[in-house]
């Protein structure tokens, strides 16, 4: 095995997440990764990746550009000629996977969290099973970061020739270094994340207009992924949310917010939490799998009920009712817990253990 291949759907998610076990791989085997954005590709192409386009539609089912999809995944195997391909994020694991599966190049799957898809009913349903069953069924390794996830894998028989939980994609403690905890009595609530129903968005913007004045602002970073810009705009207008617009590099506003607040109805394990409960900053998070792993009720942060906005401004209550000193301290408690559980070299050392296995002949 001299050449892998990487199959993903953000370079800012591969650069920011998974660049850890990529510098591994670099100094042994040479890396091609398939992406479809520019966000990161000058720092991937600078370590030594190849680079390659290929457009993927992140949301919603459309057979065309589905099958177009896979399609330009089995030509780049068959270019390529990989000894193995890494899948990550719900449409490389299923078109990805069937590929490999067809072609019989090894292949090892991360299950980045599942997004509405078995939310889904009746013959659509049957058909993401029958297409994940397809696609992983032959993956020499299926990583998950959260047992709901592995778990209801196994309740629809989808399942690859191993598998393995892991901390999600962990955190790098050096780039999210900890922080002094910021003077003063205002307080910044942050959301980092794409703006869209499925992160909680509807309720995160009640939560401010309920809470938000001189001394408790509430900042939000990321972009738009769905039709919410007009009531963003119009909440900012009225002085109740701050847009920050899109940076991939979060660590300098996560060194300025009071706590992170991340009200998602679902999630693989959430990176921006570990990044915020590394930097040493609380977190006010729904208590779902992928989240609830990440912080201890009342120690590093408060939890909350998802699709709930009435819970969220309790549990941001509850923040708010704390000294400054509370806030420190709970915050110092997060990172000490990031530093015991959620080291991201812990976890690359993790798959490349996988692929050295796979490396020396242990494909089963």
């Amino acid at each position: 095995m001299k050449k892998i291949l990487i199959l993903a759907n953000s370079s800012g998610g591969l650069y920011d997440f998974r660049n850890e076990l990529l510098q591994k791989l670099l100094k042994e085997y040479q890396v091609t990764v398939s992406l479809p954005d520019q966000v990161r590709t000058k720092e991937l192409e600078e370590e030594g990746c190849r680079v390659v386009h290929t457009p993927i539609n992140r949301r919603g089912v459309n057979p065309g550009e589905d099958l177009r999809l896979l399609l330009s995944y089995r030509k780049l195997v068959r270019e390529e000629k990989p000894g193995l391909v890494l899948t990550y994020t719900i449409k490389p694991n299923i078109y990805g996977g069937l590929c490999c599966s067809l072609m019989k190049v090894p292949y090892l799957v991360t299950v980045t969290g599942l997004g509405s898809t078995f939310q889904k009913k009746g013959l659509l349903l049957r058909v993401i099973v029958l297409l994940y069953r397809i696609g992983l069924g032959r993956a020499f390794c299926v990583f998950f970061q959260n047992k709901e996830n592995q778990d209801i894998f196994a309740s629809y028989r989808i399942k690859g020739r191993s598998a393995r939980l892991v901390k999600g994609s962990g955190v790098n403690l050096s780039r999210h270094a900890f922080e002094p905890y910021p003077e003063g009595d205002t307080v910044r609530f942050l959301f980092v994340g794409r703006m869209m129903r499925e992160k909680g968005i509807e309720e995160l913007l009640e939560a401010a207009r309920a809470l938000h004045g001189p001394k408790v602002i509430f900042e939000l970073l990321g972009y738009c992924d769905e039709d919410y810009q007009e009531k963003l705009d119009a909440c900012e207008k009225e002085g109740i949310i701050r847009l920050l617009g899109f940076d991939p590099d979060v660590h300098g506003y996560l060194k300025r917010a009071s706590a992170l607040v991340l009200p998602t109805y679902h999630e693989g394990m959430s990176n921006v939490l570990m990044e915020a409960s590394a930097t040493g900053r609380p977190v006010i998070a729904t208590n779902i799998s992928g989240c609830k792993e990440i912080f201890q009720e009342g120690v590093t942060g408060f939890g909350c009920n998802p699709k709930d906005s009435k819970d969220l401004i309790r549990a941001l209550g509850r923040f708010l009712a704390l000294s400054r000193k509370q806030r420190a301290q709970m915050g110092k408690a997060a990172r000490e817990k990031m530093e015991r559980e959620f080291d991201r070299e812990n976890v690359a050392k993790e798959y490349y253990q996988v692929i050295q296995s796979l490396n020396k002949g242990g494909r089963g």
